[in-house]
């Protein structure tokens, strides 16, 4: 499989807490790495208000996680993040190269 760069953008309901959403950017991070992909960065945003309501919620915790890896890496975090409940919308982007 052929490794890119990739940028995951995700948003924690706001009545997780502000330490539990932090350290799920950990959890992450880690389970990229276990499953062979590269983290480059991890940009914290905090809470934000959201531009419309998702599932009652007008804020939420925004992360972005930039990692190197493969498609089958990003089709992993992407199930286990839609199984994740205290993620309310995330988003996997492939960066341009």
């Amino acid at each position: 499989m052929v490794s890119r760069d990739y940028e995951l953008m995700y948003i924690v309901r706001p009545d997780v807490g502000e330490e539990s959403a932090a350290s799920m950017a950990d959890n992450y991070c880690q389970l990229l790495e276990e499953l062979g992909a590269e983290v480059r960065d991890v940009d914290d945003w905090g809470n934000r208000r959201l531009a419309y309501e998702i599932d009652d919620y007008s804020e939420g915790h925004y992360a972005i996680i930039t990692f190197w890896g493969d498609a089958d890496v990003v089709d992993e975090v992407d199930r286990r993040m839609r199984l994740d409940e205290s993620i309310i919308r995330f988003m996997t982007v492939r960066q341009s190269e």
